[in-house]
């Protein structure tokens, strides 16, 4: 699951950041409103996680937008400020959380799982493309009842391919999922990445569900 942090205190940005990998989720990080618009126009995140005062475009005014545009994204207030005029302007907005600086790790992760749980309401945790199956929220990999262990980056590949199961998706896509802005990786890490899932979900079995189109992407598929 792919969580963007918007907060323009840079120790407090990273800090998040590296709490939300260690806890197992996808994070792209910016440090104002204006520049997260352009993230969320790029990509597709569960969650957003963001401070309100910020400089050039600030948090409630990236929310409104957010809203405006019909993000129905869950989104997660952070600010110091404890005014019940603020909380108020934030929720009626369409703010799914408020919480205070300075607060509690934990607390914020119990949020935040909270949150993502709320986004599945009415969909499945599970994915299915055959007999292959992937738990978004135990991050599990089953291919006929038999457990298949993915590095992170796998496991963000394969979610996005079998969210997707049936469309051929390119290799521009699956670069937009798998690295951010600060982290751009090589071309030629997405066929190394594809080479050791096919591997894993397919070596084994007869019916192939990870194919390549050439010229074009991959696709997963179950025919």
């Amino acid at each position: 699951m792919r969580i963007l942090v918007v907060e323009d205190e840079k120790d407090l940005n990273t800090i998040l950041t590296k709490i939300f990998t260690k806890s197992g989720y996808q994070v792209d990080s910016c440090f104002n409103g204006d520049e997260a618009k352009y993230n969320i126009e790029q990509f597709e995140y569960d969650l957003v996680v963001s401070d309100i005062m910020m400089p050039v475009f600030n948090g409630l005014d990236l929310l409104k937008w957010m809203r405006n545009k019909n993000y129905i994204t869950p989104f997660l207030l952070l600010t110091a400020k404890d005014s019940i005029n603020d909380k108020v302007a934030g929720l009626d907005m369409g703010a799914d959380d408020y919480l205070i600086k300075p607060f509690n790790i934990d607390e914020l992760l119990a949020r935040v799982r909270v949150l993502l749980r709320k986004n599945l309401t009415n969909k499945s945790s599970i994915l299915y493309c055959g007999d292959l199956s992937l738990d978004i929220l135990k991050k599990e990999v089953f291919r006929n009842s038999e457990e298949i262990k993915l590095i992170p980056k796998e496991f963000i590949i394969l979610e996005y391919l079998i969210k997707n199961k049936g469309i051929v998706i390119s290799r521009e896509k699956l670069e937009n999922q798998i690295w951010n802005f600060d982290n751009f990786g090589s071309s030629n890490n997405i066929d190394v990445y594809i080479s050791r899932i096919r591997k894993k979900i397919d070596a084994k079995f007869s019916k192939k569900l990870l194919h390549t189109i050439k010229g074009v992407g991959w696709v997963l598929k179950d025919e």
